[in-house]
């Protein structure tokens, strides 16, 4: 098999979207299904860009587990990491769509969800160590015996090429009994979560999170301080998303780069974040610099967040280049050039 561009490791679903917005669950008539999970949709995202890409995970024994696998043979994504668990079904996730910026997710994934049961020996550890880009997420650590199959694979990878750590904080995996049985209060819960997450990112090459999961991971909610905090845990570039305010990426070497966002009218804005992470590996892989990577990235995520549904979304370059204002990325990076002075910080 050829060596994979982009391998994801996490979380696998159904997607069960209302399709009326602007009303809760309760009086919702009408959904519309479509494959999730985030590690997932940054597969589908990075195919989408032509790189090979291919996602471990674990459905549950049902139609749904087939559904996602038919799905991402459709989407350009290779299955066959793909594997059956007989701990739970297919998880599914319902959201509620009231633009522009309260989509509540409510997820069904008791007791344990299948791509929580991935194991160590589960693991294509050649897949894991060659691939240009993994992807691994925070909810991969939430329970046993995800966590140790992640942690595994960061270790057996050693940092080769690139490996990116998805703070993903979602703290209803980590609190009760989304946490393996076990009563865990929400202090506990962030307590064991940064200890697990600084494990982690002692293996990663590049870390990407909001500005509350950055605060899980290092205690520090400013961009830049976040920014400096992740790199002194040991990535190499950190990439801090401040919502209305745009994104910052800061690498080791001193550079810094802002980038506003990208104006939309937002129809479901849940999806957005993880076509930002498609599109930040197609620029990790092509050798971007950080400003054309974080502006194609941002366009990418406002694309996705114009749409209703999340994997179906997913652009191509074309589309981005087109949002970006008709120009090519090169032409749009060439006009951009001063946002990279910020040196330093």
């Amino acid at each position: 098999m050829a060596v994979l561009d982009v391998l994801t490791m996490g979380r696998v679903g159904v997607d069960i979207y209302p399709l009326q917005t602007g009303v809760g669950l309760a009086d919702v008539t009408s959904f519309g299904k479509y494959l999730g999970g985030s590690p997932t949709n940054v597969a589908v995202a990075s195919a989408r860009y032509g790189r090979n890409a291919a996602v471990i995970t674990k459905t549950g024994d049902d139609p749904f587990g087939r559904y996602v696998r038919r799905a991402l043979t459709e989407y350009g994504v290779d299955p066959s990491h793909v594997g059956v668990s007989a701990v739970a079904p297919t998880p599914v996730t319902f959201c509620e769509i009231f633009p522009p910026d309260d989509f509540p997710l409510y997820f069904y994934r008791l007791p344990l969800a299948p791509d929580l049961d991935i194991r160590p020996g589960d693991l294509d550890l050649g897949a894991v160590a060659s691939a240009r880009i993994f992807w691994m997420t925070g909810t991969g650590l939430s329970a046993e015996p995800s966590r140790s199959a992640t942690l595994a694979a960061l270790r057996h990878r050693n940092r080769a090429g690139i490996t990116v750590f998805d703070l993903d904080w979602r703290p209803m995996f980590w609190e009760g009994a989304y946490a393996g049985g076990r009563e865990v209060r929400p202090g506990e819960a962030v307590a064991e979560a940064r200890a697990y997450y600084r494990e982690a990112l002692a293996h990663a090459t590049v870390a990407v999170g909001n500005r509350e999961e950055c605060e899980i991971a290092t205690g520090e909610t400013e961009p830049y301080a976040a920014a400096r905090a992740l790199l002194a845990l040991g990535v190499g570039t950190a990439v801090v998303k401040q919502g209305p305010k745009g994104v910052l990426a800061m690498d080791r070497d001193g550079t810094a780069v802002e980038v506003p966002p990208v104006p939309v009218e937002v129809v479901n804005g849940l999806g957005a974040g993880d076509a930002f992470g498609g599109a930040l590996c197609h620029g990790l892989l092509a050798g971007w610099d950080l400003t054309r990577t974080m502006r194609f990235a941002n366009a990418a995520g406002a694309i996705v967040a114009g749409e209703l549904a999340c994997s179906d979304a997913m652009p191509d370059a074309a589309a981005v280049e087109a949002r970006l204002g008709g120009n090519t990325i090169e032409e749009e990076s060439k006009g951009v050039e001063g946002v990279e002075g910020v040196q330093g910080v």
